[in-house]
């Protein structure tokens, strides 16, 4: 028998691929709210090394002790619980997120194999355009179980959603209780009828015409921030949501979120990454939620998923270059 203390637990450390304004809004959110050590890694010189060291020299102020590290190595993030993936191209005003889809497939595919090379057991979340595309691919490329891979989307466009209604009633964001579904694009499925405002339904709240504006809104949600910032895209609301995710992992939450899961007969739908609600903890999808859907809400869903299907086909052909 000895005296010796066991070892102190390891700090949860992510990685996030891309120090861009999504990777590094989203570094900043995981130290601040004291989450875990992260790795920020980027192909550019310097740029993530001038973030991190920026990011550190902020922590006392901020009351956090967690560390971050910049590089361009990829040995540097191996142990890493989590590994986000922001690398990718934005969008510029006129073009769509399907436009993305071979440029973005292939540094997915890269930077994800070098990242699993040397943290084999983490959790991918996804955050690169076109979505659930490169949900799918990035699940087809790791080798790992479909619980361990998904996207953020759906947090994200039932943010938006959140909020718009919010500002329609002139109630606190978080009295809404807001639901989206389907692809991350024009064609998502915003539910009504699982949109609560403190448990009223919002059908019950504003005019029908109010409410499919707000629908509306929502899907040109990323695009109507694309044309004001001129170039660029959205970034404190999406890292925001990525950060919803990584909480809910490292903690164990068991939370109820929308994300992009791998479906394999739920709702009808089969052999894609579609947003539908999940139960997300500590080892990645615990379960995804079939709700009942109105014939047209259901009609919605699937028009939405054979939009993804048809970029499918081009993504795929990047495993084999």
């Amino acid at each position: 028998m000895t005296n010796a203390l066991p070892l102190p637990r390891r700090s949860s450390q992510v990685t996030v691929v891309g120090a861009g304004n999504v990777g590094s809004t989203l570094a900043q959110r995981l130290l601040e709210r004291n989450l875990a050590d992260v790795v920020l890694v980027d192909i550019v010189a310097g740029r993530p090394q001038g973030v991190a060291l920026d990011l550190s020299q902020a922590a006392g102020s901020e009351g956090h002790n967690r560390t971050i590290v910049g590089t361009n190595d990829y040995q540097d993030t191996a142990n890493s619980d989590i590994v986000v993936i922001t690398a990718g191209l934005p969008r510029r005003p006129g073009m769509t997120r399907d436009d993305l889809t071979q440029v973005n497939g292939k540094i997915v595919v890269d930077t994800l194999r070098q990242a699993l090379a040397v943290s084999p057991g983490a959790s991918v979340i996804v955050v690169t355009n076109p979505l659930d595309v490169m949900t799918y691919l990035a699940w087809r490329v790791s080798g790992l179980p479909p619980q361990q891979v998904m996207g953020m989307a759906g947090v994200l466009d039932s943010a938006r959603f959140q909020t718009f209604i919010a500002w329609e009633l002139g109630v606190p964001p978080q009295d809404v209780s807001a639901m989206v579904l389907g692809g991350h694009g024009d064609l998502m499925v915003p539910l009504p009828s699982y949109t609560t405002v403190s448990g009223i339904p919002v059908a019950e709240l504003m005019p029908a015409s109010r409410l499919q504006a707000l629908i509306d809104r929502t899907r040109n949600g990323g695009a109507e921030i694309v044309q004001l910032l001129k170039q660029g895209g959205a970034y404190y609301a999406p890292a925001s949501s990525a950060c919803v995710m990584v909480e809910a992992i490292l903690r164990n939450q068991r939370r109820i979120l929308p994300l992009a899961a791998h479906l394999t007969g739920q709702y009808g739908l089969e052999d894609l990454c579609l947003g539908v609600p999940c139960r997300l903890g500590q080892t990645g999808i615990e379960a995804i939620l079939e709700l009942s859907l109105t014939p047209t809400e259901q009609a919605a869903l699937e028009r939405s998923a054979a939009a993804v299907k048809e970029q499918l086909q081009q993504a795929l052909a990047l495993l084999e270059s």
